[in-house]
């Protein structure tokens, strides 16, 4: 028990006055003659025994009733530590990821948990706030109020070492402020809590869905492809009890192209193919109906009309094995002799292949560093009669290392580095019987670049740096049979393929997404991203015939977009949450050390409250005295 004004019970020192006055009070009895002494004397004793029991019962409850007024003025009140801190500083974590949209007992988590913690919020105290998406310094209950009802789902999810490092920055520096951190969530994460601070104390409500299922489309690529048709395959999974025939629609835009039924009764995932016609762009939506969590019911996707790539080969050699692999539909191919070299062409260019050019000059290598600066890919194949000292001046400006000597021994090219882009997505396994090509003579070189193919010795036959590519020897039918090698076709094509990196069919928001777009701008023009309701500007660096674009958080929504110039139309490209939250998987805070759990945010506020209350005791005390008072006069008055 605790006292509002202590310094009044000095005031209990009072009671030392009646106490002094009862036991040295000096009031003497007067003698009255009486002709029957021994019957007095009897009456004597017992009124004098009489006389002082009422006596020290008087005396004890005017003692009772005295100290019951004192103990009322000061007020006396019992709390707990946090009540009477009047520092106090509440943070709350409010879980808005796609996760809570799964149904509670009393709807979908996130919807029953703003409405509780709107109707259960009240006092004058500051709150400060934050969700996956926000954050909101000290505002007011009201304030408070009125922002939760906006709170909406968003595909960002924080971890539980993010949680309490932003709680952290909401908290002060205030070592005597009592510090609460309210977590609202269903836990559904994968990582350990973190060690807490002592001075925090973490409420953790954790929300639980009543039913433990869902259906995701999870991934959707082109299987494989034809003059006439792409093989869309798409991957669907299932988690808890899932249903059989399970519609999934394929749309073209707004209309629908193929319909199946999926069947996961008997597999977490199952995959399905649609075959799409390779004819216009195609603005593809892939979309299933299951109720429980409704953003991975559908898969955006693009398929754009393939843009041609440019490559140039400027020769020295035979260039018949260069026609055979460019002179293909998806490539507008050109070739030079280096006599003739028109060094306007080279901007222009997605892909350029130097072939076997005895010497570098430095103005080609100007050029070449000033296209590659810009995008362009670039493959410097030397030739066995190469200048060494014009080829290390090119190679030190695309810091590829140096030639040293040739080396006029046969060597085998018998490793491929299966894990480097050229060869990843190539070869189904990683083979050992591959009838690997040959060499007469290479250039023995000093690099640090990566290596795609080897030597048998170890020796590197391509670097590459960026996008540039180097080969150690020359390729011709005299010294090399890489001509006639099943090699030389993925090499070259994903070297074209990749010097112009195409946007896949979508991509994951909240991830950093890279893309080029094959379009050429001049000085202030800028692409952006639109759909029906939203347009923005991407980070984008412009090339000579190229605009690369990064994106991460933008867009926010899942959805195909317009890439336009201006007003012009340039290709779709689309946009999908991620499926990290499709899996139920949740954590169990019971097992938290230092954290206190709550079924929902009602029985938090309960228990918030009751921490908060200051029991005063007052009035209680002021009763006893007056009763004490009551019953002094009742004896006084009855008691002979």
């Amino acid at each position: 028990m605790q006292f509002k004004h202590p310094e009044l019970l000095y005031a209990l020192l009072l009671l030392l006055i009646p106490i002094i006055i009862h036991l040295f009070q000096l009031r003497r009895f007067q003698k009255v003659a009486f002709t029957n002494v021994a019957f007095l004397k009897k009456v004597t004793i017992q009124t004098r025994k009489s006389s002082q029991l009422k006596k020290w019962l008087t005396l004890l409850i005017r003692l009772a009733a005295m100290a019951s007024l004192i103990l009322a003025f000061a007020q006396p009140f019992s709390a707990s530590k946090t009540a009477l801190n009047t520092k106090k500083e509440t943070v709350l974590y409010l879980d808005n990821s796609f996760s809570m949209q799964a149904k509670g007992g009393q709807g979908p988590l996130l919807q029953r948990a703003i409405q509780d913690i709107y109707e259960q919020s009240y006092g004058t105290e500051k709150i400060s706030w934050f969700t996956n998406d926000g954050t909101h310094k000290n505002n007011s209950i009201q304030d408070f109020k009125t922002q939760v009802l906006k709170v909406e789902h968003t595909h960002r999810q924080l971890s539980p070492s993010e949680v309490l490092l932003k709680a952290n920055q909401l908290f002060s520096k205030d070592k005597e402020a009592s510090k609460r951190l309210i977590f609202v969530s269903d836990f559904q994460q994968k990582e350990v809590f973190p060690e807490i601070r002592k001075e925090v104390t973490i409420d953790a409500v954790h929300l639980k869905p009543i039913v433990f299922s869902n259906i995701s489309i999870d991934t959707a690529f082109i299987a494989s492809k034809n003059a006439t048709s792409s093989k869309l395959e798409i991957t669907i999974s299932g988690y808890g009890d899932n249903n059989q025939n399970i519609p999934l629609s394929l749309y073209n835009g707004t209309t629908l192209v193929a319909k199946t039924a999926v069947d996961l009764s008997e597999s977490r995932k199952n995959k399905i193919t649609f075959d799409i016609e390779n004819t216009e762009a195609f603005k593809g939506r892939l979309e299933l109906i299951e109720p429980n969590l409704t953003f991975d019911n559908s898969l955006f996707f693009s398929i754009n009309t393939q843009k041609k790539l440019k490559v140039l080969s400027i020769n020295e050699s035979n260039t018949n094995f260069l026609q055979r692999l460019f002179n293909q539909s998806e490539f507008e191919y050109k070739q030079q002799s280096f006599g003739n070299l028109n060094y306007n062409d080279i901007p222009e260019q997605n892909f350029i292949v130097l072939n076997e050019l005895k010497a570098i000059p430095s103005s080609l290598a100007t050029a070449l560093k000033s296209y590659s600066d810009n995008g362009g890919g670039l493959f410097i194949i030397p030739s066995t009669d190469a200048n060494i000292s014009s080829y290390n001046a090119l190679l030190s400006t695309f810091q590829l290392g140096s030639f040293s000597e040739k080396n006029n021994n046969e060597r085998k090219i018998s490793r491929i580095i299966f894990d480097h882009p050229l060869y990843r997505d190539v070869f189904e396994k990683r083979v050992v019987n591959f009838q690997y090509p040959k060499v007469n003579s290479f250039f023995t070189i000093s690099s640090n670049a990566a290596s795609s193919l080897l030597f048998e010795d170890g020796r590197p036959f391509i670097v590459q740096k960026g996008e540039t590519y180097l080969c150690t020897a020359a390729i011709n039918s005299e010294n090399s049979n890489f001509q006639n090698s099943p090699l030389i076709v993925p090499t070259l094509y994903n070297m074209a393929q990749q010097s112009l990196p195409l946007p896949d069919l979508y991509f994951t928001i909240g991830s950093e997404n890279r893309y080029s777009v094959p379009v050429s701008l001049i000085q202030d023009e800028i692409l952006t991203l639109r759909d029906s309701v939203l347009h923005f500007i991407p980070l984008q660096q412009t090339k000579a015939n190229k605009v690369n674009i990064t994106t991460s958080d933008a867009p926010a929504k899942a959805g195909t977009f317009q890439i336009e110039k201006k007003e012009e139309f340039i290709q779709y490209v689309s946009y999908n949450y991620s499926r990290d939250e499709s899996a139920l998987l949740y954590a169990d805070p019971e097992t938290w050390d230092g954290v206190i759990v709550y079924k929902d945010v009602e029985e938090l506020f309960s228990n918030i409250a009751k921490e908060n209350t200051i029991n005063s005791f007052w009035k209680w005390f002021a009763i006893f005295a007056l009763l004490f008072l009551l019953l002094e006069m009742l004896i006084l008055k009855f008691y002979k």
